[in-house]
């Protein structure tokens, strides 16, 4: 069966091929220019907000609810890869910062989890970077933001596009020198900071004849904001485009990260108050190795037809070891044996394999032209976890287990999905883009999942899940002048049966044998445009319904069991607006000074329908959804200098599903209260390319958590940075 979808899938391609070159026998009397490189967009201007254009490559926005970062306008610490300073302008965004090294980021919106970004579709330059995008989409690597040239996000009807989640998608394209047109150019970026923050980013990149190179290597270190949170990342890129000739080209790149950080745990409400640097976790490491290598052919077939496809893959180590008890239990040396007691190391090695591969085509009906875009997937993953390993008594980094790891699981996945959009228009205003994708899923379980008492082997419950779907939407844009528009869109969603709920213990719980993947949709309305040079804005409204989670729920008997079900549902509504406005323009008068304000607010109303089955949250508000998101901020500049200030509000969230307002003694759940943060950047650019950067995030040293946590990296509250500064010196020559 999977391989009549797969060669079904390759069918279609070729077939897509073919049209594409019989347009080319009879395009001489078609003159439509190829769409610029997106690599343009916001390089004349000082705003980091961009919206993308209707067609990038082989993509299409036209409809859809996104954003373009460009990080060469952003004025804030992305060294740390400080998001609610990156992600200011993007309305609703729920970011948790949890981690003081900015290693792990947490993002997302209209009431989802922003758990490692889970519920957005993580890409880098297009593909794949979570451990594994169908059973477990956690983002444990995030690329250094200061390698990073764009942010581009779309919001949920990136779905038909783009496959799982509901959130969307989240694609950081990184720099690969484009704009470089000599043989040799060097770049480099040296920052220093707060708790021994220390940062190198070096590059270099040239053109010469049909090949062109970029590489980078960055570096960092400190010890945190925390006690007991010492760090370091390395990061190394490379990649080489040769230009076969003036259409088709081949680029191979790989990036390859290492990072360790000592994660200080979490705290109680009572020790947040006492002092929220304090830690009594000084044993627990984190480390993280991941290689992402990408093979990549763009084919310019004629003026109306683009071809890409993408051959990549994720190569993720993830090792922690710690002493992972509650917080109210003290990790001390036992005065009897004169040692801590053992910690506990869990291993995840991540295998994964894909190709995708897109076309998109310009056509005429009638007097209008038209654009189809089409693609295909293939994907498969194998994920092995060993976990519970009886680790050291020591201090410092160390996996070494004595015997058997208790859980010793692989989990694999496959996936096979053909997608397809067109722009119809109906005239130079009105556009209509429906949209189709057909998935294949498989995932699986084997192995041991512990041991009983007896020492006898648990092994895991024989599950497959083996299904198959169809996904449908339409967008539509009006174009009210010639850069303001109205769009709406409905997209249907999925998010894939996690690997987590393929591990039941068959001693106490059951998996349900009709499980199902969670399914729903996102609409959106929404006005947005640009008013001369000197306004943008970006307003709208949502509905996000998400049927058929999965929970667990405790089904009564001889004996009793815990049945891991689709639970319910939930329903996220609210509002996503954002304008930034330029008096001085507005004025005609901006020819050495600059003045950007800005303001970004997003409204969420998100709770659980009236049909859950766990009688406990029936209408109680989703937790990890603050209601009210406001982030505002100004921006002077005169001649190269620019100054910023940042100011983030986040309303008050639940850290669990029954509401729970008072905090539990060991900080695991209860109420997460509302925050003020204010940062301030200042940047100065001299001669030809130099610069020097400064900041101050969190100002006022605001006291604050955004997430608690149950198990690792916690237990208990898990504190954001106070006051902390940095400073840097960049050139390129």
């Amino acid at each position: 069966m999977r391989k009549r979808k797969i060669v079904l899938c390759l069918m279609m391609l070729t077939l897509n091929v073919a049209n594409a070159q019989t347009q080319k026998k009879n395009s001489d009397t078609l003159h439509i220019k190829s769409l610029p490189d997106i690599t343009i967009v916001g390089r004349n201007s000082k705003s980091d907000y961009q919206q993308m254009p209707e067609i990038v490559g082989t993509n299409i926005y036209a409809g859809k609810k996104n954003a373009l970062i460009v990080l060469d306008n952003v004025q804030g610490n992305v060294v740390t890869n400080n998001m609610r300073q990156v992600l200011a302008k993007v309305p609703g965004i729920h970011i948790w910062e949890s981690d003081p090294s900015g290693i792990q980021i947490g993002i997302a919106a209209r009431g989802l989890s922003p758990n490692r970004s889970w519920e957005f579709n993580v890409r880098q330059n297009g593909y794949d970077i979570a451990a594994d995008p169908f059973g477990y989409p956690e983002a444990y690597y995030n690329p250094q933001l200061q390698a990073v040239q764009r942010i581009e996000i779309v919001r949920g009807q990136g779905s038909l596009q783009y496959g799982p989640q509901f959130g969307g998608l989240v694609n950081y394209i990184l720099r690969n020198g484009s704009e470089i047109n000599k043989p040799f150019e060097f770049e480099t970026q040296q920052t220093v900071g707060s708790n021994g923050l220390f940062n190198s980013f070096n590059a270099i990149g040239g053109k010469k004849g049909k090949v062109h190179y970029y590489t980078f290597f960055d570096h960092r270190n400190g010890y945190g904001w925390r006690e007991n949170s010492r760090y370091f990342t390395n990061a190394g890129y490379g990649t080489v485009t040769y230009n076969l000739t003036k259409n088709f080209s081949l680029t191979v790149e790989v990036m390859r990260s290492h990072i360790r950080s000592q994660q200080p745990g979490g705290l109680t409400d009572v020790q947040m108050k006492q002092d929220a640097r304090q830690s009594f976790r000084s044993r627990n490491w984190f480390d993280i190795t991941w290689t992402t290598p990408a093979l990549i052919a763009n084919y310019q077939i004629n003026e109306n037809t683009r071809w890409n496809t993408k051959l990549f893959g994720t190569i993720g180590d993830r090792n922690s070891v710690g002493f992972l008890q509650s917080i109210t239990t003290k990790d001390s040396i036992n005065p009897t044996t004169l040692s801590y007691s053992n910690r506990m190391v869990t291993i995840d090695q991540y295998r994964n394999y894909g190709m995708e591969s897109r076309i998109i085509t310009d056509y005429h009906l009638g007097k209008m032209k038209n654009t189809l875009s089409g693609g295909i997937r293939l994907y498969t993953g194998i994920t092995t976890r060993q976990a519970d390993g009886e680790g050291t008594t020591g201090t410092e980094y160390d996996v070494t287990v004595t015997g058997n790891y208790p859980r010793d699981i692989t989990f694999k996945s496959g996936n096979a999905a053909v997608f397809a959009e067109n722009i119809f228009r109906i005239s130079d205003k009105f556009l209509i883009i429906p949209g189709i994708r057909y998935e294949w899923l498989e995932g699986s379980s084997s192995g041991r999942n512990g041991y009983t008492s007896g020492g006898v082997e648990i092994i895991l419950q024989n599950i497959t899940r083996d299904r198959s779907f169809v996904l449908a939407g339409i967008g539509t844009e009006y174009h009210i002048t010639k850069t303001t528009e109205v769009y709406a869109n409905f997209s249907q969603a999925y998010r894939p049966i996690q690997f987590a709920n393929l591990q039941a213990p068959p001693t106490t719980d059951v998996v349900d044998p009709d499980l199902k993947d969670a399914k729903g949709y996102n609409i959106d309305l929404g006005y947005r445009g640009k008013v001369k040079n000197f306004l943008q804005f970006d307003i709208s409204g949502f509905y996000l319904q998400y049927d058929n989670r999965v929970g667990t729920v405790t089904v009564s008997g001889t004996p009793s069991y815990r049945l891991i079900t689709n639970v319910g549902s939930s329903t996220s509504k609210g509002f996503e607006g954002y304008v930034e406005f330029n008096p001085i323009r507005a004025l005609g008068k901006s020819q050495y000074s600059d003045l950007i304000i800005f303001g970004s607010y997003g409204y969420t109303d998100a709770k659980y329908s009236g049909n859950h089955k766990e009688a406990n949250t029936k209408g109680k508000k989703v937790e990890n959804a603050p209601t009210n998101i406001i982030r505002v901020g100004l921006t002077g500049g005169y001649k190269g200098f620019l100054l910023t200030a940042q100011v983030s509000n986040v309303g008050e969230t639940f850290s669990d599903a029954n509401n729970t307002v008072t905090p539990s003694a060991n900080g695991n759940t209860g109420l997460i209260s509302a925050y003020t943060v204010t940062d301030l950047t200042a940047t100065y650019k001299f001669l030809k390319g130099l610069n020097l950067k400064a900041g101050i995030n969190n100002l006022f040293d605001e006291k604050y958590f955004t997430r608690r946590a149950g198990g690792y990296p916690g237990p208990g509250a898990l504190p954001a940075d106070g006051r902390t500064f940095f400073m840097s010196v960049g050139a390129k020559l």
